[in-house]
């Protein structure tokens, strides 16, 4: 096989290479030169185009992600043996107005579940859900038996518990931070009901919590402590019965695409990420806005050294101000632990290719799009509003796989579209479609991989093709015509940001 390496931008000072790994030696054509691989580079791994001194900084995508530790001759590898992050002090950042250009998109639909706040589910779920993680078991055995009764009956989709570890002896804003989270779930237009468990003597005290909760439809919630029972068992399937009871009426409608709300994660990054899945999921993002929806980025750390091509869409000076203050107080929030902002990427991240965390977030923002202006900035736990501005959201959150993709549902997405290059089987509780960076992930993983994005740079299927062809898919996922891998397995989970101390 010919050996292929990418330029991505005119401005940029490394190629990628698309091949698979090629030895020492290797002549490569790109950009109309010829150059000598120094050693044997990995595939979706950087190669310099041409000298570089040491300490200049060094472009991809044609933005700055890297500064050189020693000297670089053209056909070289570039990674982490002699380059280095330039992140450090907060910055500062000026405001320029933007509007959005958008492309005439067709008018697409799908079916779900209309609330009565107006937001749209696409599924009809019942959750349990805690106040503290003593009571985690007996909530999942509750989960069970009432799936095995109810689940896939008269319009119920499924029963599931969405536990956590916290709760018990949580203080200050750490137990404040832990019931917006719940409530936010609570709240989720693909649940149809919740069952809220508590034990009775948590720092999160059960009714402390339901006052958090702001439901569109306060019938569809119940709640009780195990300790004020004879029978938690008994009791919670005996509430979920009552709920299914109000929920089996539910039926899907056609709904316009703009009610459906995508929650962009990308977790296992490898070189191809930035290139393929990243930027198709993007494309959608694109589309979305432009029919009058929303998408939500969080992985707030995974924006730093790409905040300003975020900053550069925000709709208005206050939404461009929240970006200002997402950024800075993440920041602050490593420091505050005496961490380095920059310790982000995993070394899953490198063996794939990415060298520093502005390279990664570089790749990272490509899947809100390159279109569709920041039109809200979301604290952590905080829900989209019913009738949101059309455009992507940023939600306050790390980039943790399963807190990032509950930070999303959270928010209100309907459904998550993961990227990956690496792999994973994890689902959250929503439907959490796994999109593979590269064709060889998606053949070797193929309970875990729910499309194949490789293909854009393995087949050079057209990028508007593939997201005609994402696109549908997605639909029908949410329409309830198919499930995702994760859904398929049983992969459904939660976890919580915790920040602080435990009493």
């Amino acid at each position: 096989m010919e050996a292929r390496a990418l330029k991505i931008h005119p401005d940029d000072d490394v190629a990628v290479l698309l091949s698979p790994a090629i030895a020492a030696g290797t002549r490569l054509l790109v950009d109309g030169r010829e150059l000598l691989t120094d050693r044997a580079i990995p595939s979706g791994h950087k190669i310099a185009l041409h000298d570089l001194a040491s300490g200049q900084i060094v472009r991809k995508f044609g933005q700055p992600f890297a500064r050189t530790t020693e000297p670089i001759r053209a056909g070289a590898w570039l990674h982490t043996h002699n380059a280095a992050t330039t992140l450090g002090a907060n910055e500062a950042y000026n405001f320029r107005s933007y509007a959005p250009d958008y492309p005439v998109v067709p008018a697409k639909s799908f079916h779900g579940y209309l609330r009565p706040d107006g937001r749209v589910g696409v599924r009809n779920e019942l959750w349990v859900l805690c106040t503290v993680g003593c009571i985690n078991r007996r909530a999942e055995e509750i989960a069970r038996r009432a799936h095995a009764l109810l689940g896939g009956k008269n319009g119920i989709d499924g029963v599931y518990a969405f536990t956590h570890p916290y709760g018990c002896a949580q203080i200050g804003g750490d137990l404040l931070q832990t019931r917006r989270g719940i409530a936010a779930l609570a709240s989720h237009p693909n649940c149809a009901g919740v069952l809220l468990i508590g034990l009775g003597c948590e720092n999160n005290a059960l009714l402390d919590q339901v006052a958090e909760f702001r439901v569109a439809d306060p019938e569809r919630v119940r709640y009780f402590s195990a300790q004020d029972c004879e029978d938690e068992i008994e009791e919670g399937v005996r509430r979920l019965t009552e709920l299914a009871e109000l929920a089996q009426n539910d039926r899907r409608t056609e709904q316009s695409i703009s009610k459906l709300v995508l929650g962009m994660k990308c977790g296992g990054s490898d070189g191809f990420s930035g290139l393929t899945a990243n930027p198709l999921v993007g494309a959608l993002a694109d589309r979305l806005a432009a029919a009058g929806g929303v998408s939500i980025l969080t992985e707030v750390p995974e924006m730093f050294g790409a905040e300003k091509l975020l900053m550069a869409r925000a709709q208005d000076e206050p939404t461009f101000h929240a970006i200002e203050k997402l950024i800075n107080d993440f920041k602050d929030y490593f420091r505050k632990y005496d961490e380095p902002i920059s310790e982000n990427p995993a070394p899953g991240n490198k063996a794939g290719g990415i060298t520093t965390l502005e390279e990664k977030s570089l790749g990272c923002i490509q899947k809100g799009g390159s279109i569709a202006p920041v039109s809200h900035v979301l604290g952590y736990g905080e829900p989209l509003p019913a009738s949101p501005t059309p455009g992507i959201a940023l939600s306050y959150g790390p980039g943790s796989d399963v807190v990032s993709c509950s930070t999303l549902a959270m928010a209100g997405s309907s459904l998550v579209l993961f990227t990956t290059g690496r792999g994973t089987p994890f689902g959250t509780c929503v439907p959490t479609m796994k999109i593979s960076s590269n064709s060889d992930l998606a053949t070797r993983k193929p309970k875990w991989i729910d499309f194949d994005a490789g293909r854009l740079v393995e087949e050079g299927i057209p990028l508007e093709t593939l997201a005609d062809e994402l696109l549908d898919k997605v639909l029908r996922i949410a329409s309830g015509e198919e499930t995702t891998r994760a859904e398929d397995h049983g992969c459904r989970e939660i976890a919580l940001f915790k920040d602080g101390v435990i009493n």
